[in-house]
């Protein structure tokens, strides 16, 4: 399994608080599977985001990983982007840095209970710059959670989207775990990813959340939300071919005589 969104970082946001922490982050995610992790550090007003900085200090959690898992174990970096004005303008001058090792794909986190009403246009400029914006659990959203038609224009312009394997479990909640469902129903969902904070009820485990899916969507399913595109993010190559989106274009399409008759 491939996990791009992962708060491992020590001391630099509301993730691992330590280097011990991180640590033990990552011994828990290798027992679980995981190969590959991204780390994830949030670039927002309260958390500065500085990748000279970020890839010293992931440098420095790969030398202090232990040799008993550090060769099964494949670091890159990203971030928790957020949709501010300086970030966007910074974004778009270079877009190396904030995307996921440099490669083009970009983890996007909305505010937990609202929509700015920029974000269409920010994400379009997003794309325009060449980018691929991820957007991170919307099904915890509270807006979205509302709405989750709300996303189909921004998913017809490039978005792809990504739910946390906590929503799955309902770690998060029975509204957040009923609209992963319904998301992972209409084939909307492109990746899942662990977005660990620490070693508790945010932890970096994907196997549980992959099993469910696995046995209710199928092991291809499975394997594309926890490896294949997950693994395309890391390389910054294009996604494989996805399974046709539910209820996405119908309502652009125009309607035959026949439901323009019953008036569906």
């Amino acid at each position: 399994m491939i996990d791009i969104h992962h708060h491992l970082l020590p001391g630099v946001d509301d993730g691992s608080r330590d280097m011990e922490t991180t640590l033990a982050m990552l011994q828990m995610a290798v027992d679980d599977g995981t190969t590959h992790i991204v780390a994830t550090p949030h670039a927002n007003t309260m958390y500065a985001y500085d990748r000279t900085a970020h890839e010293t200090l992931l440098q420095t959690v790969r030398d202090s990983m232990p040799a008993q898992f550090a060769s099964r174990i494949t670091l890159g970096l990203g971030c928790d982007f957020h949709l501010t004005y300086d970030n966007l303008e910074a974004a778009k001058a270079n877009p190396s840095r904030f995307s996921i090792n440099g490669k083009g794909y970009l983890m996007v986190e909305l505010p937990d209970h609202a929509i700015p009403r920029t974000t269409p246009e920010a994400l379009y400029e997003l794309r325009i710059a060449g980018m691929v914006p991820v957007l991170t659990h919307p099904e915890r959203n509270k807006t979205i959670q509302q709405n989750l038609d709300m996303m189909k224009p921004w998913l017809i312009g490039g978005l792809l989207l990504q739910i946390t394997a906590g929503a799955l479990t309902g770690a998060f909640g029975k509204v957040a775990q009923k609209c992963a469902l319904e998301l992972l129903d209409r084939n909307w969902v492109h990746v899942i990813a662990s977005d660990a904070h620490g070693t508790g009820r945010r932890n970096p485990q994907l196997s549980e959340a992959r099993n469910f899916v696995a046995n209710k969507y199928g092991e291809e399913t499975a394997h594309r939300l926890f490896y294949d595109n997950p693994r395309a993010a890391f390389e910054g190559s294009s996604l494989g071919e996805q399974p046709t989106p539910i209820g996405l274009h119908e309502d652009l399409m125009p309607k035959s005589w026949w439901r323009k008759l019953v008036g569906k």
